[in-house]
């Protein structure tokens, strides 16, 4: 088998796993953040359990890349700029600003850590090596409309995630309602700016492995914001009845 046709295979198993996730996460909440329960195994602190868990998207991406034969053109470059600054903060500096105390079965650790390594070396290989990114894409739309997208997506999800952290003065614990900028249209524009950047990435890459990333983005994200609206409802009374959960007026 050519590693070409092995990593076919694998961004096969990125859909195949895509697949499974909705049905799983449909009837199962993962058990971390507010979904957190027992049962599930031993467990580590959250922050470590975040940074293992995304540091493949940072490290091994970058070994990954850099042994590709075009890793030094210029449109390769800039896709890794592109997943570097999204995985760079979400491995290294989104768990130091996560409230102490927290934990994550190291199960779901295991789990993360494992797709991410899949799914690092199939975009990082096909974007340096098997792809074909020509000095002549950079002026091609669809590079810079997925590029669009993902800066979009990007600070959405960045704000989104600034406002949840701001929600709670030193010294207090517990949840509130979010207010204010997306959150008054939808429970989750942090995972509706990831759904958009994952996007972008697919549609500046043109590629499948892109793509199968794009999907097992949605397969994973959207069955938790539901999970996360019908929480909110539950839990507060007073929640707003016109908020949708995770795609503006629509879902």
């Amino acid at each position: 088998m050519s590693e070409l046709e092995l990593h076919t295979l694998l961004v096969q198993g990125v859909f195949l796993v895509a697949a499974l996730t909705v049905p799983a996460l449909l009837f199962i909440s993962a058990p971390y953040g507010r979904h957190a329960r027992g049962g599930w195994g031993p467990q580590m602190d959250t922050r470590l359990a975040w940074m293992v868990m995304e540091s493949p998207s940072v490290l091994w991406f970058l070994a990954v890349f850099f042994a590709g034969a075009h890793a030094w053109s210029l449109v390769p470059l800039l896709l890794l700029v592109l997943w570097q600054s999204h995985y760079v903060q979400r491995a290294f500096i989104f768990p130091l600003k996560i409230r102490p105390g927290g934990h994550t079965p190291v199960s779901v650790v295991a789990m993360g850590f494992m797709f991410n390594l899949v799914n690092a070396y199939v975009n990082a290989r096909w974007v340096s090596e098997f792809g074909r990114y020509e000095l002549s894409w950079l002026l091609d739309p669809r590079l810079w409309l997925g590029v669009g997208l993902f800066v979009l997506g990007y600070r959405i999800n960045r704000r989104a995630d600034a406002a949840l952290a701001a929600l709670r003065k030193p010294g207090e614990t517990g949840y509130k309602i979010p207010r204010g900028g997306l959150y008054e249209l939808i429970s989750c524009p942090n995972y509706f700016g990831e759904l958009l950047e994952w996007t972008g990435w697919a549609i500046a890459t043109w590629s499948v492995a892109g793509l199968s990333f794009a999907v097992f983005t949605a397969a994973n994200l959207v069955p938790r914001a539901l999970s996360h609206h019908k929480w909110y409802k539950q839990k507060f009374p007073d929640y707003p009845a016109g908020r949708k959960a995770v795609i503006p007026f629509l879902l």
